[in-house]
């Protein structure tokens, strides 16, 4: 069987809900007790994740620049060797200004 409260409740607006709340969450947090070295402990694992995620970044940028770069030397050592029709020397050379 519950126990209900039967006596009038005269304070039902937000600020009693708002200090009840107040009250339960400062008895909970009374109760959580942190180990001495949490702080240094989840600083350092912060640290290795920021050195490794620079590192990772490092390693791509570097990938992607060298990729890039082979692949520009690729591009250029196909050209033909040959000299195209504009450079060929052929044909009567411009005049300037024209007459």
């Amino acid at each position: 069987m519950t126990q209900r409260d039967t006596t009038p409740s005269h304070d039902t607006d937000p600020d009693r809900t708002e200090r009840e709340l107040s009250e339960a969450l400062a008895a909970l947090a009374g109760g959580v007790r942190a180990a001495p070295d949490a702080y240094r402990t989840a600083r350092g694992e912060w640290l290795r994740r920021e050195r490794r995620r620079r590192l990772v970044l490092a390693v791509l940028i570097a990938v992607v620049f060298t990729l890039a770069t082979l692949i520009g030397l690729w591009v250029l050592n196909q050209a033909p060797s040959d000299p195209g029709v504009i450079f060929s020397g052929l044909g009567p050379s411009p005049t300037w200004p024209p007459c």
